[in-house]
């Protein structure tokens, strides 16, 4: 591959890692996976685009790809039957999946909006720990990679949804982290600033309309909030997560860790 995930970054890291992937298929996910497997790992993803499944097996028949939501109680709960039945038990968590939720006023967000937002970003990550956990005591310990944001840290005005469910995935991997720590389970959150890529593009998007304003214009004043005036690519989301799950991160938990280009508000 022609892009910097098709570099190792990382020396040492255990042959045959087994790790699961919500949302693996595309974005920030796929991009986990890519470095993971290059990297040596086994990989087990689940998505809900379809497309972006057969893609991944097409690519990488030899690792795991099945559809699932990861707010369903069901459908979690048949993808670690599977996951565990392929790999054979589990090293490493990453909770990726998550929706970009409504833009708009506090009294204009639909209740089902909000309860989406909720449910997948925050919800399924819950589910899919449960369902982890059993396997990753079994295999000794391991590590789990939350998947929060930049608007976990800062208050994100119109999008309340959104920041609600990272806000609460921090709490969650501090208190996992305490919980999990004597079982040699690591849990750590990874914050990703303004991420390029089609969802970041809808999400400013949106905003500008809410505006009133132009595209750029609207992206000049996102950007105009990180100190290093960038987007942060979902590589570099991969290289920390690769990081953390290699030896050089044993000794990192209950951390959030921010990708960001240091965003300083939002």
């Amino acid at each position: 591959m022609a892009t910097p995930i098709g570099r190792k970054i990382i020396d040492g890291m255990k042959p045959g890692l087994r790790v699961f992937i919500s949302a693996g298929a595309a974005g920030i996910g796929r991009a986990i996976a890519d470095m993971l497997i290059l990297h040596g790992a086994k990989v087990f993803i689940c998505d809900v685009a379809q497309d972006s499944l057969d893609d991944f097996k097409k690519q990488y028949p030899d690792h795991g790809a099945v559809p699932a939501d990861v707010s369903n109680d069901a459908d979690v709960a048949r993808v670690f039957g599977e996951a565990k039945a392929m790999l054979g038990g589990l090293d490493a968590l990453i909770n990726n999946a998550g929706v970009a939720g409504p833009t708009g006023g506090v009294e204009e967000i639909a209740i089902a909006d909000w309860r989406r937002c909720i449910d997948v970003g925050l919800t399924g990550q819950f589910l899919c720990t449960h369902f982890a956990v059993p396997m990753l005591k079994e295999a000794g310990g391991g590590a789990i990679v939350n998947m929060s944001s930049s608007a976990g840290r800062h208050g994100y005005a119109f999008r309340t949804p959104y920041a609600a469910a990272k806000f609460g995935v921090i709490g969650f991997t501090q208190s996992l982290a305490k919980e999990l720590g004597p079982h040699n389970i690591r849990v750590n959150a990874i914050l990703p600033g303004i991420v390029e890529g089609p969802r970041m593009e809808a999400v400013i998007r949106a905003r500008a309309e809410q505006q009133g304003l132009p595209y750029a214009e609207m992206e000049k004043q996102y950007l105009e909030k990180v100190s290093l005036r960038r987007m942060v690519t979902p590589h570099d989301v991969a290289g920390m997560v690769t990081f953390l799950l290699s030896p050089m991160g044993e000794n990192l938990s209950g951390q959030s860790l921010g990708v960001d280009g240091n965003v300083e508000t939002l």
